[in-house]
This record gives C-alpha cells, sequence and structure tokens, in this order.
C-alpha cells in the first residue's frame, strides 16, 4: 500500500481526498469533532508540500437527494477553524460550482465538496453507474490520496472506483490505523484481552469468531450479553435479547473452553422496570434477574472484574459500550472499562462508533488511550478477517 511520499511532487496539483467527516450533529453545531481532527496530519502534510487540496465526505445517510440536514457546512467551518485556513466549501458534488470552486485553488489551499452521499451513484450497486460518477470525481483531481478509514470498508465510487482511476496512496490515518488492527491480529502482545460490548449480537459474531483464536480473554458486556447469559439458563427478563443466536454463543463457550480461552460474563447487573433515564435502578446477581425488568448496564463487581482483567493485560481492543451510557444512571460500566484502559500499561486501541463518542462524552481524552478508531464498522470487518474493498484497491497496481 503506497504511502502519500510515493506520490511524488505534488505542489501545484490537486489532490483529491476522501475523508471521513461524518460527526454527530445537534442542530448545526458538532458535537464530537474527533474525526475531523483524525483527518488534520494527512490534510496539513499536503498543504504544506503546496498541493491544491479537495476533500470528499460524507455526512449521514441522505439516500441519494439533496437534504440541507445533511450538508457538509458545519465541517467546513470546524475544519476551517481547525487548520486555521478558508476551507471552501462547493455547493454540489461534481457539477458547476465543485468545478469552479476546485479551478479556482490556489496552492496550499482545501476545498470541500458537498456530501457525496447527495449523488444516487455513490452508494450504487450497479459497477457502471459507480465508475460513471468516480470518473466525475477523477476529472477533479491528478492524484487520490485515501484517508476516511470509517469507509474502506465500502465499495462505494469515492472510496474503491475512484482510486481505479488516479495514481492513489493511503493517508496517515489510513496507514495508521491499518498498522494498528495488523498488531492486533497479528502480533498482539500478550496477555490480550478483547472487550466487545453494544447491543446486539448478530453484529459481532464473526469478529467473535475471528478473536477467540487470536485473543487471552474475551470480555463481553453490553446488550449483547444477555444471549450469551440466557444460554446459560438465566432469566434475563426483558433485556435485549438474540434468541436465533443463544445456541451459536453457547458453541462460543464451550469452544473457549476447549482451547484454554476465557470468556467472562456479567456477574452482575443493573436493571430497571423500563428503560429510561430515570429508573428506578437496582444492583440484582446476573443469575437473579427479575423476569419484568430489564439490565441496562454491568453492576459494580463486574466492572471491576472486567477492570482488573484489562489492567493486567499487554494488549486491549474495545469496541462497543457496557451499558446506555448516554443515561447517567447506565453509564457507570462503561465508564469503569474505559478507565481501566488508561490505566494499562499496553496497548489500547478503542474501536470506533459508540465506545469512542462514549468515551469522549465520560470525559476522557484521546491521548489517554494508545489509539481511537475513526472506524466501528470498518476496524470490526478487518478483525473479522474480511477483505476491505477501500483498503484492496490501494494494492492493485494502476
Amino acid at each position: 500500500m503506497k504511502s502519500v511520499s510515493d506520490l511524488g511532487e505534488l505542489r501545484g496539483k490537486r489532490v483529491l481526498i476522501r475523508c471521513d467527516f461524518n460527526v454527530p450533529l445537534d442542530g448545526d453545531t458538532i458535537t464530537d469533532d474527533g474525526r475531523i481532527r483524525a483527518a488534520l496530519p494527512t490534510l496539513t502534510l499536503l498543504r504544506e508540500a503546496g498541493a491544491k487540496v479537495v476533500i470528499m465526505a460524507h455526512l449521514g445517510r441522505p439516500k441519494g437527494t439533496v437534504n440541507p440536514v445533511y450538508s457538509l457546512a458545519p465541517v467546513a467551518k470546524r475544519l476551517g477553524e481547525l487548520l486555521g485556513v478558508e476551507v471552501q466549501l462547493a455547493g454540489d458534488v461534481v457539477g458547476d460550482s465543485a468545478t469552479a470552486t476546485v479551478a479556482a485553488l490556489a496552492d496550499s489551499q482545501v476545498a470541500l465538496l458537498e456530501n457525496v452521499r447527495y449523488e444516487p451513484a455513490e452508494e450504487s450497486k450497479d459497477e457502471a453507474q459507480r465508475q460513471a460518477l468516480a470518473a466525475r470525481y477523477a476529472a477533479l483531481g491528478d492524484v487520490f490520496v485515501s484517508d476516511g478509514f470509517g469507509v474502506v470498508h465500502r465499495k462505494q465510487a469515492s472510496v474503491y472506483d475512484v482510486a481505479k482511476l488516479l495514481p492513489n496512496a493511503a493517508g496517515l490515518l489510513v496507514k495508521k490505523e491499518v498498522d494498528i488492527l495488523r498488531t492486533l491480529t497479528v502480533t498482539p502482545q500478550r496477555p490480550y484481552v478483547v472487550v466487545l460490548g453494544g447491543a446486539k449480537v448478530a453484529d459481532k459474531l464473526a469478529v467473535i469468531d475471528n478473536l477467540l483464536k487470536a485473543a487471552d480473554t474475551l470480555i463481553i458486556g453490553g446488550g449483547m450479553a444477555y444471549t450469551f447469559l440466557k444460554s446459560k439458563g438465566y432469566e434475563v427478563g426483558t433485556s435485549l435479547l438474540d434468541a436465533e443466536k443463544i445456541d451459536v454463543v453457547a458453541g462460543y463457550l464451550e469452544q473457549a473452553t476447549a482451547a484454554g480461552k476465557q470468556i467472562l460474563l456479567p456477574v452482575d447487573v443493573v436493571v430497571a422496570p423500563k428503560f429510561g433515564p430515570d429508573g428506578p435502578a437496582t444492583v440484582v446477581d446476573a443469575d437473579a434477574m427479575p423476569s419484568d425488568h430489564m439490565g441496562l448496564d454491568i453492576g459494580p463487581k463486574t466492572s471491576e472484574l472486567f477492570a482488573e482483567a484489562i489492567r493486567g493485560a499487554h494488549t486491549v481492543f474495545w469496541n462497543g459500550p457496557m451499558g446506555v451510557f448516554e443515561m447517567e444512571l447506565f453509564a457507570g460500566g462503561t465508564k469503569a472499562v474505559a478507565q481501566a484502559l488508561t490505566e494499562s500499561a499496553g496497548l489500547t486501541v478503542v474501536g470506533g462508533g459508540d465506545s469512542a463518542a462514549a468515551v469522549r462524552q465520560l470525559g476522557f481524552t484521546d491521548d489517554q488511550f494508545g489509539h481511537i478508531s475513526t472506524g466501528g464498522g470498518a476496524s470490526l470487518e478487518y478483525l473479522e478477517g474480511k477483505e476491505l474493498p477501500g483498503l484492496a484497491v490501494l494494492e492493485e497496481e494502476n
């Protein structure tokens, strides 16, 4: 996979770069600019090289229609503040405004095209439609840099097809993400602990299957834990449950035991009679959940059990919160796991998505962890052993 330095002299060249600026918004206010900050090293490198920087990015799911709710205007404003320069926002993606905006760029200036998902062909399953759009993207650049790690698992026009049409390279962020994920899958320092949470077991089945081979200990929390507890014959009340996967997760427990691996499950949970911020919350043992309550967080004994395993690890990968961290009453378990990661002397990787949002919302800073991934889905698919189209295309000759 080529790096930016392999692209040669960039002064005066139009560098078309795919970033992931899919940030959370409250109206026009960006509530977490982590993904924008993650792109700054590559963007700064390109500007210092004298390139004309043309950024492609998406926001939300406008589904091929122009919707002002998903405009990248707040992103252009925040990016300009972080770079200390004006970021010109084109009024469209590949139309007259985009063409004129790019044509007017001087060396080291930055333009942002409007939301690529305004274009119906961006996410099309029809390869010819995507290629036609990619050709219009390619007309706006001389070289292509892929730095949107959060979308490299997607075969989309601005991620995959355009890379086939221009000299290409991985940006600093994509290279860093891949290097760290390769460490997790190939050369982890042991003990290696993987912490998985979030709502659905089905979303994590393939990664559990793959990581059972690589990790020494798997920690299971969040909504997905209740399917594991049900497989042990426990009452789980009205908690999230993937009934079709009960036998599958029971098989994982047996597989781990046979391989001498450890799967840690909650030993106590925080339950409430209904979903909501007011509770009332009660801590019960994992095998004593009331049938009319739901589990919304791991309990204090579980928090300490999980934290002890994390603090003793030399490599930790964490994806998915331990409970409904957005509600203060049910944020304790997620906060305990995050705190334990900051106290580990080993490599700690927070696997994007809700986990990244959680650590920031709970008051932790990025530099307290070894790495916070910008791509939850991409990270998981890499750890599943899948080929990611947006990475594979960068390894092709063109």
